[in-house]
């Protein structure tokens, strides 16, 4: 199947997704936080994969090669199989949460949030549009170098930034804080990840343990 024929069905089969995920739960469509998260989901996907299906396919085709199978270490397959299994809990909580009343956020706060959810997903595309090699998978690939420009100047890993952000905004754009303790336990496995990933990059990757003495930071800028 060529790589335009495998987006095209995943764009076809996203809005089922997400509506088993937000608006199944919610048991109605008239969950206004879920209609604005879904556009905002959406769009963003659809300009990304449209800008790099036109301008780095080749980056497209290392994100689709995803899932733990694909892993070559071992504390990656067990993360990468903790990753999915704790979305499948956390995400339909909002939808619930909404159904039997348990939050009351209010608008700032959930708009707000959803800002922030589109911030984290610009700073997911940023890193991507300027790593061609940040790929789904922990490995150093063939020609693959350092990149110390763009976001990367700022911190060492900028696409998990962008994920934290992303993850930890979206319970309160989705109007609860119910779920927010879930969403939460996805940041333990996400910093496990990349500390994995910097061992096998630092061992792999030369010049990688220099980057890292000049850029300080590995998540979060003037902290940690």
């Amino acid at each position: 199947m060529t790589l335009k024929s495998r987006l095209i069905l995943r764009f076809l089969f996203m809005p089922v997704i997400w509506g088993c995920f937000l608006f199944l739960p919610a048991g109605s469509f008239r969950f206004w936080q879920g209609w604005v998260y879904f556009v905002i989901m959406f769009a963003f996907a659809v300009s990304a994969i449209g800008y790099f299906y036109k301008h780095d396919p080749q980056l497209i085709e290392r994100r689709l090669r995803g899932g733990w199978k694909q892993e070559t270490v071992h504390e990656q397959k067990l993360i990468m199989k903790l990753v999915p299994a704790t979305m499948l809990i956390a995400f339909p909580l909002p939808g619930l949460d909404h159904r039997f009343g348990w939050s009351h956020t209010p608008f700032w706060l959930t708009a707000a949030a959803q800002a922030f959810v589109l911030g984290g997903c610009l700073l997911i595309f940023w890193t991507l549009k300027s790593n061609s090699f940040a790929a789904s998978t922990i490995r150093v690939e063939s020609g693959q170098r350092v990149i110390s420009t763009g976001p990367y100047g700022i911190v060492r890993h900028p696409m998990y930034l962008g994920a934290t952000i992303w993850l930890l905004f979206t319970p309160l754009a989705l109007g609860s804080y119910f779920a927010l303790p879930v969403f939460v336990l996805l940041i333990p496995l996400i910093i496990f990840r990349l500390l994995n990933e910097e061992k096998v990059l630092r061992q792999e990757l030369p010049g990688y343990a220099d980057y890292c003495l000049h850029t300080r930071f590995r998540l979060i800028p003037l902290l940690w």
